[in-house]
């Protein structure tokens, strides 16, 4: 059941409105590649991150409030507020780790040609803004469509969204596509 008022934790990396701008104008644009060999598989995820945590749980400690874990490093307590539709959840079970910038839109945009040791740092990136507990309905809804097929329900969330998807296409150097261009640069104008 979700609650309501309690904070949210940012990813590390969420650069400013100008930043992103120009990081934006710095990546490449290029058509989607195929689909061709795609398999989530090929991303390992979820690496183990030390103290017997893997980068799931490590997210769920970093943006949840009052989070306490087992000595597994599974939450036993903790809410999220999810910033994609401003629900808060009790249960970890209720919350999904987002990857921001999709493993298959990784895929299409450059991540194909990655060996599967870059592809497991994208995978588990917490660095970056790429990894963000959000409600798991909503992450199911999104899939692995770029800005321009979906974007978060609650639209105060847009520029930040936008600014997290850049970063993370910039750090990494994929692609972005036209549809994808236009929609990331009309969720800057709602900074």
């Amino acid at each position: 059941m979700p609650l309501s008022g309690v904070a949210v934790a940012e990813p590390p990396g969420i650069p400013d409105e100008a930043t992103a701008r120009a990081q934006l104008g710095e990546l490449t644009v290029a058509a989607d590649g195929p689909m061709d060999g795609y398999d989530r598989d090929l991303f390992p995820h979820w690496s183990d991150q030390g103290d017997s945590c893997n980068t799931r749980e490590a997210v769920l400690e970093r943006d949840g409030t009052g989070v306490e874990t087992g000595s597994d490093c599974y939450p036993t307590s903790g809410t999220w507020e999810s910033p994609y539709d401003g629900a808060t959840w009790s249960e970890p079970s209720d919350v999904d780790i987002d990857h921001v910038v999709p493993l298959a839109a990784a895929w299409r945009s450059g991540a194909a040609d990655w060996t599967t040791d870059q592809r497991e740092q994208f995978a588990n990136d917490l660095s970056a803004p790429q990894l963000i507990a959000v409600t798991d309905n909503v992450n199911q809804e999104k899939g692995d469509q770029s800005p321009d097929e979906w974007k978060p329900p609650s639209q105060d969330y847009w520029c930040t969204y936008a600014s997290m998807w850049i970063t993370v296409k910039h750090k990494w150097e994929l692609t972005v596509d036209d549809a994808e261009k236009a929609a990331l640069t009309e969720m800057l104008d709602a900074c």
